[in-house]
């Protein structure tokens, strides 16, 4: 008996064999459209990438990342006990969101004396934690109150793990003001780290945050190009504030937000350290690990279905933490919705928990590293965004060309293709625009009313630099208005709006595309109206007329399209107030269709919410 390995008994797995495998799945179909993918940058994703030799880069210090739990209840007791409970339970880092920062979205720490905060940190002994500050135009007070806490409670700044937060330039592209002069902002900075120096300060004053730009819709190459411009801007000012580059260059740290796309996340954390490193070099700085904070993309939430936000969210950690993220703090499930309670804070902790302890995650520095489709994406999207941060530079850097509009302008392009992917679902969010469930049941939120944020001092009283604010909201937005339209006409009428699914012919032939209608109805809040299909077409329209609603949409296979289909929506016409869809773009037989009625064509990358606004007006009429 021959004793050889088994993998020795078949041919070697060459890129050649795949093709021509593939081939013959494909069976004349273009490759390039069926199998390879476009980032919203234009780099090329192929669906297979042989072994690479990885690329040396910064990582991540050795060990997990922590796991930052947001402090954001207006009430400073309250505060205290979530964070306790956080830490007990397993985080070690905290986030304090202050009221009025955009992160805060409409609630926060609402301290404006040293003795407020304490209230809201009872209990939390700071130098066993790491500590982020979130404060938007209140970076600089923020701060103030963090260093006087310290001194309140004897703790040495030298030993805590602390990010002041301070992020003028994020302000201004969130908010579109910035409340001086960029000649009068950047003085205060390095003044405000020297301050902090000579106090034994061996933090990150300065944050470099990506959120304003990936809230807007920007793409991973913009969101990078934004970011590192940011830090480059604040080391420009710390160097000319008196600070010598190697402290200027510890004092900053960065933000970026960690999506669902897993393989985009890595690799644009990944992109980010050795953009970073590029920036060191040429200021004849040895490369050292750039701290990077992480945070669950929020863009991406939904109020519908929130508990789909769990796998997104656990998804985002997962690719932030291989992607080598220092901190990450994930968004809790019922946060579209309001103040998370207790159970939502603890699942977003446990999913970190969960990925350290029982997956080993970190267990790895750099995971990604040789994989040939994470080394691709990666160098790939470095290139794209040192491109995009040139161009930020050539128009005089991030805060010039946030008030020339320039930035602006080239995220709104990215944006509208974002918007209209998600309208046609090409973007698909589970819950919202696939598979959405209309019984499903509240969630449960903190019965906590939105805070008015108290008055922010700025960063400055001299001229402002103003800018168009970067928007900042969510892609299922426009669906959820939808589902709230219908829920107000449910409580109205005690009926949803409804579609009548005119099957025709036998299970086989219409159940697919009876399906798909139902659920892409389903996604503006129109409830389907089933039934075992019909082979009359009198039959059928006399049970359209009999279901009291005024939308149908005709289901069925090409081939009973073909003999029946006209037929069928001139009878279903006939029933007063009659709206009529077709499941489907059948071909040849859309123009007689269309002259025989029928108002649209639900199918796969038709402008769904355009078809569901206006389908949703005409159920509702009257």
């Amino acid at each position: 008996m021959e004793d050889r390995p088994l993998a020795d008994l078949f041919e070697p797995a060459t890129r050649e064999r795949w093709l021509g495998l593939v081939e013959g799945v494909l069976k004349g179909a273009d490759f390039e459209k069926r199998l390879v993918a476009k980032t919203a940058d234009g780099i090329r994703i192929d669906p297979l990438y042989e072994p690479a030799k990885p690329t040396a880069q910064p990582t991540r210090a050795p060990g997990p990342w922590r796991i930052a739990q947001r402090v954001d209840h207006p009430d400073p007791a309250t505060a205290s006990g979530q964070a306790l409970a956080d830490l007990e339970g397993g985080a070690d880092a905290l986030t304090l969101v202050f009221a009025g920062a955009p992160a805060a979205r409409g609630y926060g720490i609402a301290a404006t004396r040293v003795e407020d905060l304490d209230a809201a940190l009872t209990g939390v002994m700071l130098p066993l934690i790491g500590l982020r500050i979130d404060a938007g135009a209140r970076g600089l007070e923020a701060a103030a109150l963090v260093k006087s806490l310290a001194e309140r409670r004897g703790d040495a700044l030298a030993d805590l793990d602390l990010d002041l937060g301070i992020d003028p330039i994020g302000t201004l592209a969130a908010t579109g003001t910035l409340g001086a002069v960029w000649g009068e902002v950047a003085p205060k900075l390095a003044a405000t780290l020297t301050d902090f120096d000579a106090a034994g300060f061996k933090g990150r004053a300065l944050l470099a945050d990506g959120r304003p730009y990936h809230e807007a819709g920007a793409s991973e190459a913009a969101e990078l190009a934004a970011t590192l411009a940011t830090a480059v801007a604040y080391l420009r000012a710390l160097e000319a504030g008196g600070h010598e580059l190697a402290r200027a260059r510890d004092a900053i740290g960065v933000l970026l937000v960690a999506d669902a796309d897993e393989f985009l996340t890595i690799a644009k954390f990944r992109a980010m350290r050795r953009l970073w490193a590029r920036v060191e070099a040429a200021c004849g700085l040895e490369p050292k690990a750039l701290r990077i904070h992480a945070e669950t993309a929020w863009r991406n939430m939904t109020r519908r279905d929130p508990f789909v936000n769990i796998l997104r969210v656990s998804m985002a950690t997962f690719a932030a933490g291989i992607g080598g993220a220092d901190s990450v703090t994930a968004l809790p499930y019922t946060q579209a919705l309001g103040l998370p309670d207790g159970f939502a804070r603890r699942v977003a902790r446990n999913s970190q928990i969960v990925l350290i302890e029982e997956s080993s995650l970190a267990k790895v520095s750099d995971p990604a590293a040789g994989a040939g489709g994470f080394e691709a994406l990666t160098a790939e999207l470095t290139e794209a965004a040192w491109a995009a941060f040139q161009a930020i530079e050539r128009e005089g850097g991030i805060v010039a060309s946030l008030s020339l509009g320039k930035l602006q302008g080239r995220i709104e392009e990215t944006r509208g293709a974002r918007v209209r992917n998600v309208a046609n679902r090409r973007e698909a969010l589970t819950g919202a625009t696939e598979f959405p469930f209309l019984a499903e049941k509240p969630v449960t939120v903190l019965d906590v009313a939105p805070v008015a944020a108290p008055p922010a001092s700025g960063f400055g009283a001299g001229a402002a630099v103003a800018c168009e604010a970067l928007p900042s909201g969510r892609l299922a937005e426009p669906y959820e208005a939808l589902r709230d339209a219908s829920d107000a006409h449910l409580a109205k009428t005690g009926r949803r709006p409804a579609v009548f699914l005119a099957n025709l012919g036998p299970l086989s032939a219409f159940n697919t595309r009876a399906t798909f209608a139902a659920n892409a109805f389903a996604a503006g809040g129109i409830e389907a109206l089933g039934n075992d299909g019909f082979s009359d077409v009198d039959a059928l329209a006399e049970a359209f007329r009999a279901s009291g609603t005024s939308l149908a949409c005709l289901c069925s296979s090409d081939k009973i399209y073909a003999d029946h289909a006209v037929a069928a929506a001139e009878a279903l016409l006939r029933v007063d107030g009659a709206t009529i869809y077709v499941a489907g773009k059948p071909g040849e037989l859309v123009d007689p269709l269309n002259a025989a009625g029928v108002q649209a064509f639900v199918h796969a990358g038709c402008d769904l919410q355009t078809l569901l606004s206006e389908a949703l007006k005409r159920a509702t009429r009257g």
